[in-house]
C-alpha cells in the first residue's frame, strides 16, 4: 500500500478533489474519503478505478506460485486470503482439469473475480450464477474504512470469516503466507486469533511463516499463535511443508510431528511448462482416486 496511490494512477482524482495524499498511505485516505458524505462520487470514482485497475490482471501462461500452492493442497485444505487480485481463482480456474480436488479460496477482503449470493449464503467465480436461486453472484466489496471496518456489514464479507474461524478452528497446520498483521487491521488478527484460540492448547499443531522478514521479528508478530518451538520460518514457499509435501502435508505431517517417523520431500519441478507441471501432479491424483482420498 505504500505506493498504491502511484501504482495505480489516482492521483489525478485526488488531485482534483483538492485532497493532499503523497503524506498519507491509500487506507488513511480512503477511510478519510468514505466518512465524508460530500465526497460520496470521489468514493466511487476510486472505487471504480481499482477495481477496474484488478480486474485487468492475469497470470502469465508459465507456472506461478498461485500454481504450486493450488495444486499443492485438496479439498480438505483451505486458503483465505486478503488480496484483492484474481491470481488464486486463475490458478484455480486452469488447474480444475487435474483434479476436482482442488482447495477451498476464501477472500476476507474479497476478490474482483469473486461474487456470493447472499440469499443462498453460495460464494462462486464472478459472472457465473448461484446452484439454488439462478441469479447471478453479487461482486464483492473490496474497500471498507479502516477507521471502521465492519466486516459483518457485508454479507460475502461475514460469510467468508465465518468459513476461515471454522477451517482454523480445525486445522492441524497454519501456514502464514506474506501477510504482516498489521496493526492497521486489528480486527482482522483478531477474528483469527479468536478463531485460533489460546495457543496453550495448540500443543500439537504446527505454524509455518513464508515471508521476508527476520525470524525474530515474524515470531514476535504471531507469538500469540505460536506453541513454543512450534513453528518454521521460510523466505521462498517452494521450502516450506506444503511445497515439500504436495497434496500429502496432513499425510507427511502425521508421520513426521505425531509418528516420528522419516519422510521424504516430493516438490514439484520448477522451471518446466505449465502443461509439464499439470502432468506431474496427474500422478498424484490418480494415487488419490486409486486410494479413494
Amino acid at each position: 500500500m505504500a505506493n498504491f496511490v502511484e501504482t495505480l494512477g489516482l492521483g489525478q482524482l485526488l488531485d482534483r478533489a483538492g485532497i493532499e495524499w503523497s503524506t498519507k498511505s491509500f487506507e488513511d485516505l480512503y477511510s478519510e474519503i468514505a466518512l465524508d458524505t460530500a465526497r460520496v462520487e470521489l468514493r466511487g470514482a476510486l472505487e471504480e478505478a481499482i477495481e477496474s485497475y484488478f480486474a485487468a490482471l492475469s497470470l502469465p501462461d508459465t507456472p506461478t506460485t498461485y500454481d504450486y500452492l493450488v495444486l499443492g493442497l485438496r479439498e480438505k485444505d483451505v486458503i483465505a486470503t486478503f488480496n484483492w487480485d484474481p491470481f488464486l481463482i486463475q490458478a484455480l480456474r486452469r488447474s480444475m482439469h487435474v483434479s476436482e480436488s482442488l482447495p477451498y479460496l476464501i477472500f476476507l477482503h474479497g476478490c474482483v473475480n469473486h461474487g456470493f449470493c447472499a440469499q443462498d449464503q453460495i460464494s462462486g467465480f464472478r459472472g457465473r450464477r448461484c446452484s439454488k436461486c439462478s441469479n447471478e453472484f453479487a461482486p464483492d466489496r473490496l474497500l471498507f474504512p479502516i477507521a471502521k471496518k465492519n466486516y459483518s456489514s457485508s454479507p460475502e464479507i461475514a460469510f467468508a470469516w465465518s468459513a476461515v474461524r471454522k477451517a482454523l478452528k480445525d486445522s492441524r497446520m497454519f501456514t502464514i503466507f506474506g501477510y504482516g498483521a498489521p496493526k492497521s487491521d486489528g480486527d482482522a488478527v483478531a477474528l483469527l486469533k479468536s478463531a485460533w484460540g489460546g495457543k496453550k492448547a495448540r500443543q500439537f499443531e504446527q505454524i509455518e511463516i513464508v515471508d521476508l522478514r527476520p525470524r525474530d521479528e515474524l515470531a514476535e508478530s504471531w507469538a500469540a499463535f505460536i506453541h513454543t518451538h512450534h513453528y518454521d520460518v521460510f523466505s521462498d514457499f517452494h521450502d516450506s511443508f506444503i511445497a515439500k509435501h504436495l497434496r500429502r502435508s496432513i499425510e507427511a505431517f502425521q508421520n513426521q510431528y505425531l509418528d516420528a517417523k522419516f519422510i521424504e520431500d516430493n516438490s514439484a519441478p520448477r522451471g518446466v511448462e505449465l502443461a509439464t507441471l499439470h502432468s506431474w501432479y496427474e500422478r498424484l491424483v490418480r494415487a488419490e482416486r486409486s486410494a479413494n482420498v
